[in-house]
């Protein structure tokens, strides 16, 4: 169980049988329950279950802030259907909070960045080729060949 529960809290998600899963949540539970108080006695009795050192450190510093405000029910075990081998119902058990998918986006995600390195310009007054924010695009599209046309004319005008 112990080996089954470290693999739990550092990858957050395992795959098991239903009947292991059930066995441990049992086991597991109180374990995140007592990770709550973060005192050197409930290490300790944490450490005696795990026996790992990092799975405890992970415990402590990861799991039991996102599971503070939460009374119980820290595992999720969703149903995967039946092993090919001898047909053992699977699941695949994970902690609840740490599921960004079933989340629904509740977490902050990572800001989007691009590999091109490129130099954006900056502008830092409108010009008068950006249309306003009321036009839509068919507009703007319609009226860029007549600015083009206007600047052509004022290049000209210029020169001579």
């Amino acid at each position: 169980m112990s080996n089954m529960a470290v693999s739990l809290i550092v990858h957050k998600r395992i795959n098991t049988t239903v009947t292991k899963a059930k066995a441990l949540r049992v086991y597991v539970e109180p374990l995140i329950t007592k990770s709550k108080d973060d005192t050197t006695h409930s290490r300790r009795v944490v450490f005696s279950y795990l026996r790992d050192k990092d799975a405890v450190a992970e415990l402590f510093r990861d799991v039991a802030p996102k599971v503070a405000d939460r009374p119980g029910g820290y595992t999720r075990i969703i149903k995967t259907g039946q092993r090919l081998g001898d047909r053992a119902e699977m699941c695949m058990m994970e902690l609840v909070d740490f599921n960004e998918m079933m989340m629904g986006g509740k977490e902050a995600k990572k800001a989007k960045t691009t590999r091109r390195a490129g130099g954006r310009k900056k502008t830092t007054a409108k010009t008068e080729d950006a249309p306003a924010p009321d036009e839509t695009a068919t507009e703007a599209k319609a009226e860029a060949p007549k600015k083009k046309a206007a600047r052509k004319k004022k290049t000209d005008k210029d020169e001579e």
